[in-house]
């Protein structure tokens, strides 16, 4: 008796792959979406060490310019010496003139100043908060005959304002 082999005839396995193609076509745009809208913010503090009063008596205070806005005023004033100027808030260009004066006096006294703090009352509106940004950056100053853009402070950061516990004024 004669035992036949059967031959097996294997055939290559194929890997179905269709559901992870399906898979792949929707999470790879769905990631792509969503990663433009998770950036970072990182947030720069320079914190002060500990130090002596001597050592605090001997270097002199920074310049940290802040501009308070509310619907009745803008406040300039340093966060160490306090309150530089107060203007009215009017609708007129009295107010804005003002502050450019002022800001050009402080420009002209610490001239490698560039960072200023707006900080910003409630009821603040955008419209103020855009015409009060494009003030402190940059103005329009006559130098030697000619209307010369003068850069001010164009390092802006914005906050809110001081409650009357923290000190507005």
């Amino acid at each position: 008796m004669r035992f036949r082999r059967k031959r097996q005839v294997q055939e290559a396995a194929e890997l179905n792959i269709t559901a992870f193609m399906n898979l792949m076509v929707i999470l790879v745009p769905f990631l792509l979406i969503t990663a433009v809208f998770s950036r970072m913010t990182v947030l720069e503090l320079n914190l002060p060490g500990p130090q002596t009063e001597q050592e605090s008596s001997e270097q002199p205070l920074d310049l940290q310019l802040q501009l308070l806005v509310s619907d009745d005023d803008l406040v300039l004033r340093d966060a160490n010496i306090g309150v530089i100027t107060r203007l009215e808030r009017t609708d007129d260009e009295v107010q804005w003139r003002q502050l450019r004066e002022a800001l050009i006096e402080i420009k002209q006294r610490f001239p490698d100043e560039t960072g200023i703090a707006l900080r910003l009352a409630p009821g603040v509106s955008y419209n103020t908060l855009i015409q009060v940004m494009d003030r402190v950056g940059s103005t329009q100053q006559v130098q030697l005959g000619t209307l010369e853009r003068v850069e001010l402070f164009p390092d802006i950061s914005l906050g809110d304002a001081p409650t009357d516990r923290e000190g507005s004024a």
